[in-house]
């Protein structure tokens, strides 16, 4: 948007060059609409201070909603690798109580996988 000075108020210069979400996009697309009324209707000097402030805040905004997707990322796997521990788990507990209900067992674990360990006598 221009202003009396020919200030245009966009992305910085060296700025991140990062496309603002949809939401925001929406968002600042109306706000834009309505700021071209105001100046249609009254003059610049309406918007001229408020501007700045508004371009802030959705920029702010935008920086929210992208902190919240790596955030929804994060938990995701945080909720996978929950998941992987308590199926470990279960297994493991499971392998510990067939131990105590047979006795004493040799056995290792291989990738991942329990293996038991039998004594084999050559006659």
């Amino acid at each position: 948007m221009e202003l009396e000075d020919g200030v245009v108020y966009q992305e910085e210069p060296g700025g991140s060059g990062a496309v603002m979400s949809e939401r925001v996009s929406g968002l600042a697309g109306s706000i834009y609409r309505e700021f071209e009324r105001l100046i249609g209707r009254y003059d610049e000097e309406v918007v001229k201070e408020l501007m700045p402030l508004v371009v802030a805040v959705l920029e702010n905004l935008d920086s929210v909603f992208a902190q919240d997707q790596e955030h929804q990322v994060e938990l995701e796997l945080l909720r996978d690798d929950n998941e992987q521990l308590i199926t470990q788990y279960e297994r493991e507990k499971a392998l510990r109580k067939h131990a105590e209900e047979t006795g004493p067992c040799h056995c290792v674990d291989v990738n991942g996988k329990t293996v038991e360990l039998t004594e084999y006598t050559h006659r």
